[in-house]
């Protein structure tokens, strides 16, 4: 609750004359406070005092703020899907290496590439329609598609029942005939020869839908699918020993940190090896929080290969949700989709 108070200006106190003494004619006035501040010049000794301006009307009361009810979460969909892609991914990736600098390694410099996507706060099992959505604002430029289609379109194509996506083969569908993208299904894993499929395709610029299990702090774990959750990856944190020039440049805040230089011609940098740990940090969004996150490369591969159980805890919530023939198994685990324009 905002509250407002006006202030009212202090009463100018009355000017009382003494009583005391006998009545005299009352002396000659001293000259006005204007006239001793500001001499008149001598051409104009005889112009008159302007009045002194009327005080400052009383500052009107700011509205209330709008206390949002059940119609919150349609009113933020809207506008976030009529907005533009806010830029934040450097912000919050720069954040991120000051809060958590222990972490990254003091050997390396480091590389980012990132493309920007707005946010948008999920409602029930929506997680991997709602990482569509954003990665459409990339594919579909400016605003995407709305949340609401990629909805109605899941739900008459049978792909899903309160919102939910436990396929990634039909979310590759869903993408191709709503968006109008290119979806490649990547089985196997994210290491291995899909390892630098991947980075390359985040180093372009392109989204990746990644399913795995989500942690309290959003970030992935391994919970034999119970938990299992979307995100959005849209750009890539390389640690490597040299910076390629010419096409990158030094953040002025952080030394060590390289940005590529939009539309100059460059050479990629060479992929840290499979076998390097803490040398790659994949930069994601979901759909629980407004911020980006980065999380280390194996971290993800790992969770993204144990997604093989439903939820007991939704198995038994009475609700129908759309599971593949297979489980999570046949439908998740080991898999990710590449999408291109």
């Amino acid at each position: 609750m905002i509250s407002s108070c006006s202030s009212l200006e202090p009463p100018v106190p009355a000017i009382t004359r003494s009583s005391q003494g006998p009545i005299i004619p009352p002396p000659p006035q001293p000259p006005h406070l204007l006239d001793l501040a500001f001499p008149p010049s001598s051409s104009s000794h005889q112009a008159p005092v302007p009045p002194p301006p009327p005080p400052p009307p009383l500052a009107a009361r700011p509205a209330p703020p709008h206390v949002f009810g059940l119609e919150k979460s349609q009113l933020l969909k809207e506008a976030l899907e009529k907005a533009s892609p806010a830029p934040r991914s450097r912000e919050d990736v720069k954040r991120l290496l000051k809060l958590h600098k222990d972490r990254f390694r003091s050997d390396l410099q480091w590389i980012l590439f990132c493309a920007d996507l707005p946010s948008l706060i999920q409602e029930g099992p929506q997680c991997g329609l709602v990482a569509l959505w954003m990665a459409g604002t990339l594919l579909v430029p400016p605003s995407g598609i709305p949340l609401e289609r990629l909805i109605k379109m899941a739900t008459e194509r049978g792909y899903t029942a309160q919102g939910e996506m436990f396929s990634v083969a039909d979310m590759g569908r869903l993408a191709e005939e709503v968006l109008g993208c290119r979806a490649e299904l990547l089985q196997g894993g994210l290491g291995g020869p899909n390892r630098d499929r991947v980075l390359q395709h985040l180093v372009a610029g392109h989204p990746l839908l990644i399913p795995y299990d989500e942690d309290f702090n959003h970030e992935p774990c391994q919970r034999k699918g119970h938990k299992a959750h979307w995100a959005v990856s849209t750009g890539v944190l390389l640690g490597v020993h040299g910076v390629p020039s010419p096409g990158y440049i030094e953040d002025l805040e952080l030394p060590g940190l390289f940005h590529p230089v939009p539309g100059m011609s460059r050479q990629p940098p060479s992929l840290p090896e499979e076998g390097s740990l803490g040398a790659v940090y994949l930069l994601s969004k979901q759909g629980k929080s407004w911020h980006y996150q980065l999380w280390d490369y194996n971290q993800v591969r790992d969770s993204n290969l144990q997604l093989t159980d439903f939820s007991p805890a939704r198995a038994a919530d009475g609700r129908e949700y759309v599971v593949p023939a297979g489980g999570l198994q046949a439908g998740l685990c080991g898999q990710a989709l590449l999408l291109r324009p």
